[in-house]
């Protein structure tokens, strides 16, 4: 479904991506994990075809999405539903018209059926009854499942989620996490979630794939991270500043 290869990406005279490769089953949900900062957004964003790469390809179902442009480009991106990080829902509309929003605009959906089509997804996100309050009335979590809400209302085969509990409490964070496990469990798509929780992704991925210094450094199943001596992924898991990666160093404890 997904397969990056060989992908290169560099912003003025720094090197992001040195040569990703990775590749995602039809059906598969991965963790994509790593130093916040160090190019996992941007991997995502080249597999959307939001970047095109210096160097190398990404195939979505076999097609090159480096070399499609126009209809076939549009084509390609009908596929994927892109949960962002900050749910990126429209603050003047309600929550309502941020779910109908893509389909008013990408179908020829009438009135009732799309009435019919975002009550339905709000109901798959626990939010019955939400539809005319405004981003502003929700909390963190809430805005969250409307965003959820909006991308599956399109019916994508492909989800990608960046750091979908960012900025959310230890409970409403396992909720949302419950709820992609729920949602990928009932329609199957394909995905990859760049995620700091790892231990709890373990539940709920099929691979995780560990982003390091531009390139995929391990890409294993849960039960191998789970008991792998990788340093880097004992590192990641237990959540120590002492290991291979000095988050110190150079000033980049912040990174």
């Amino acid at each position: 479904m997904i397969e990056v290869i060989d992908l290169h990406k560099s912003f003025n005279s720094a090197e992001v991506l040195k040569g990703i490769n990775l590749e995602v089953e039809q059906g598969e949900i991965v963790a994509l994990i790593g130093r916040s900062g160090y190019g996992k957004s941007v991997l995502l964003k080249h597999i959307v075809g939001l970047l095109r790469a210096d160097k190398g390809k990404v195939f979505i179902d076999g097609e090159d999405m480096g070399r499609s442009r126009g209809r076939s480009l549009e084509r390609l991106r009908k596929k994927f539903g892109f949960l962002f990080q900050g749910g990126a829902l429209f603050d003047s509309l309600n929550v309502f018209d941020n779910i109908a929003f893509p389909l008013r605009e990408k179908t020829r959906m009438n009135k009732d059926k799309i009435r019919e089509r975002v009550l339905f997804e709000l109901e798959q996100v626990d939010l019955s009854g939400v539809e005319n309050k405004f981003p502003a009335e929700l909390s963190g979590g809430m805005k969250k499942r409307v965003a959820l809400a909006r991308c599956l209302v399109m019916d994508p085969e492909i989800m990608l989620f960046d750091e979908p509990t960012t900025g959310l409490d230890p409970i409403t964070a396992h909720a949302i996490n419950q709820l992609i496990h729920d949602t990928h469990q009932r329609l199957q798509f394909t995905g990859i979630i760049i995620t700091h929780d790892i231990n709890q992704m373990l539940s709920i991925v099929q691979k995780v794939a560990l982003l390091n210094e531009g390139t995929i450094e391990i890409c294993a199943a849960p039960d191998e991270i789970r008991v792998s001596k990788n340093l880097l992924i004992r590192q990641f898991i237990n959540g120590v500043i002492g290991g291979p990666i000095n988050y110190l160093e150079k000033g980049k404890g912040n990174a």
